[in-house]
């Protein structure tokens, strides 16, 4: 799965992670599929700091799904470990055009869901990768028929039948009833 939103806000695609070694090479935690999808980009906007910076890659490396990375002026652990924990993210007009029928995460996050009969199930919260097939996490709001956080496959077009970016909505082929 995976947008196009013409908001310009960040999306982060990566968190990074402990230094790397003894020349300031850091861990990165890509969120892109396949994960070396990351270095598609070298300019990220740092959040989780204060002030807000932008980095730039300078070197890196892909061992299977490992990415490890460098960036000018980090050159020790010590001041490396300054960037431990912050994210990376890129503004949403930079990522890649998809084609019909697919979407980034970030774009049905806050999707309110209901299904063919219109009964409003909620918004979509989060979505998780399971392996499978990923799952959308589903929460209830005051105007949802129930209470209960609702664990959706992401399965286009058999469960999920439409989704509308414009109106916010999407609609899905799932009882009431099914257990989450």
């Amino acid at each position: 799965m995976s947008q196009e939103n013409a908001t310009g806000e960040p999306v982060i695609l990566a968190r990074i992670g402990k230094p790397h070694g003894l020349k300031g090479w850091l861990k990165l935690n890509s969120f892109t599929s396949p994960p070396s999808n990351l270095l598609n980009f070298q300019c990220f906007t740092v959040i989780g700091g204060a002030p807000e910076q932008v980095l730039e890659i300078d070197a890196s490396s892909v061992s299977g799904d490992s990415i490890t990375a460098h960036f000018p002026g980090y050159d020790d652990p010590e001041s490396a470990r300054a960037l431990t924990g912050l994210a990376l993210a890129v503004a949403s007009e930079d990522l890649p055009a998809l084609p019909a029928g697919e979407y980034y995460w970030h774009e049905l996050e806050g999707l309110a869901v209901s299904n063919s009969q219109g009964e409003l199930y909620g918004t979509v919260l989060r979505l998780m990768d399971t392996g499978a097939h990923d799952v959308l996490v589903v929460s209830p709001g005051a105007d949802s028929i129930d209470d209960r956080q609702r664990l959706i496959p992401w399965r286009f077009g058999t469960v999920v039948i439409d989704v509308d970016l414009q109106a916010g909505t999407m609609t899905v082929d799932w009882d009431r009833d099914f257990l989450e």
